[in-house]
């Protein structure tokens, strides 16, 4: 077992384990770490705790020190020379006349590196912008280039339920989002209603896949031959998380609604009956 803390960097970004020390770290507290990327300034959002082996990535790096109003102050100062850094690269991005959008530029906490966000439809040879940019900020420069996820995460907006968008308010990862989870769900199929401001599929239709997929392994498939209490039918439509089949019963000439715990009871009378 080993002692850890869990850290973000972002609002919505990732938790990275550091190893607490002996630092009374609690939950909330801000925190200088060093990271692969340099010494950063984090936010603690897991209390230290005790993880087995197997959930963390070794050799564990350790929490410098708690941060205090000076460190404070110097990530606000980043922040302002970022914004100005922003402002830079759009000039230099223009004048070279590259086929690329600037989303968010990012200094690393001791200013050892500036890192310029993009995203662009193929490849871009930035060399020349690389050499501007580094022998204006004297510093060490990185441009990587981002999905439209990615930037919709960073910009941050308003989704089509009206609630600020789930990847830049909690969501730490992107989870696999397919169609066929549309599908499952009886949702339309119309690009422009399943579609997040990034302009792929939400991924809101993630939350409720599990359930859908329990309850579609519990119910007939449309199109399936049931018995119901009111005789043999057809399976003609589904309302799956309430587990209520529409079903076009034979011996009535018409459609009937029947919960799946009918259907259930049902098929055991008929089995019984059988087996008799």
């Amino acid at each position: 077992m080993y002692d850890v803390t869990g850290v973000r960097f972002k609002k919505a970004g990732k938790i990275y384990y550091f190893d607490p020390g002996e630092l009374p770290i609690q939950k909330d507290d801000y925190v200088i770490v060093e990271t692969v990327r340099g010494v950063e300034y984090g936010k603690v959002v897991i209390a230290p705790k005790k993880v087995d082996e197997h959930d963390v990535v070794l050799p564990l790096k350790k929490v410098l020190r708690i941060a205090d109003q000076k460190d404070q102050m110097i990530v606000e100062e980043n922040k302002q020379a970022a914004a100005e850094a922003y402002e830079v690269c759009c000039e230099k991005v223009s004048t070279h006349q590259l086929d690329m959008k600037l989303v968010d530029v990012e200094y690393t906490f001791d200013r050892n590196k500036v890192i310029f966000y993009f995203t662009a439809d193929g490849r871009v040879d930035f060399r020349e912008l690389v050499k501007d940019l580094a022998a204006i900020f004297r510093t060490r420069i990185e441009l990587r280039q981002i999905g439209v996820r990615d930037e919709a995460k960073m910009l941050g907006g308003i989704g089509p339920c009206g609630r600020m968008l789930c990847c830049s308010t909690f969501l730490g990862d992107f989870d696999p989002v397919s169609i066929k989870m549309a599908k499952d769900q009886n949702l339309s199929l119309n690009p422009t209603k399943i579609s997040g401001l990034c302009g792929r599929l939400m991924c809101c239709l993630k939350y409720e896949n599990d359930e859908y997929e329990a309850a579609k392994e519990q119910l007939p498939d449309i199109g399936e031959w049931i018995e119901t209490p009111e005789g043999h039918g057809k399976v003609v439509g589904l309302n799956i998380l309430e587990r209520i089949l529409q079903v076009d019963v034979k011996e009535q000439e018409r459609v009937l609604e029947f919960t799946l715990e009918e259907i259930t009871k049902q098929q055991g009378a008929v089995s019984a009956q059988s087996t008799d």
